[in-house]
């Protein structure tokens, strides 16, 4: 990833922000990061976990990689995960804007999902920064797929603070928002095991 441009931008800035192409970018203390394009085993990873949870929720509340999420930091910053799946809540009030941002003023989301990108950035970045970041605006779960370590993590808000538990091979993810979600972890990770 590379960062775009070195003026540090307010989040009203980022929200109007356009420099004529289709890059995709998070927000990170003022500073535009470029998104690479993600992997093809990221994008079908994804995707199955997409078409799962369309078999337990309307459509209209799935984000697949369009919405993005203003978090807390020392400056402005705004994630883009690769699944969001609304609330009511949420679903309804980002219906009133003109761009797909949930904004700290809005409610969370139910979940958020990020599959991990090889690397120790992209490690940090799922498993501690926005671990941190999503924790702060009260999100059910957040789920860190991690095809490397084969291995998906479901960070659970309980009590004020996530509690993880990681699930591997055969085992179906536990989901308090989902508790029918069928797939394992192979199902998930490896294209084979559909």
């Amino acid at each position: 990833m590379t960062q775009a441009q070195t003026k540090k931008l307010t989040f009203e800035e980022y929200l109007s922000y356009n420099d004529g192409t289709d890059t995709r970018y998070e927000l990170v203390d003022g500073e535009l990061i470029e998104m690479p394009p993600e992997s093809q085993q990221n994008n079908d990873i994804a995707k199955r976990i997409l078409f799962e949870l369309l078999k337990h929720f309307p459509i209209e509340l799935i984000a697949y990689k369009d919405t993005e999420i203003e978090v807390s930091g020392r400056l402005a910053r705004c994630r883009l995960p690769d699944l969001i799946l609304h609330t009511e809540e949420s679903k309804a009030a980002i219906s009133t804007r003109n761009r797909a941002t949930i904004t700290r003023d809005m409610p969370p989301p139910a979940i958020v999902v990020e599959v991990v990108s090889p690397g120790t950035t992209n490690r940090d970045r799922d498993y501690r920064h926005k671990r941190t970041e999503y924790a702060a605006r009260c999100i059910s779960e957040y789920w860190i797929v991690d095809p490397q370590e084969q291995q998906i993590t479901v960070c659970t808000w309980i009590n004020g603070q996530y509690e993880d538990e990681a699930f591997r091979d055969e085992q179906k993810l536990k989901s308090t928002i989902v508790p029918a979600f069928d797939l394992n972890v192979n199902q998930i990770l490896n294209a084979s095991q559909v």
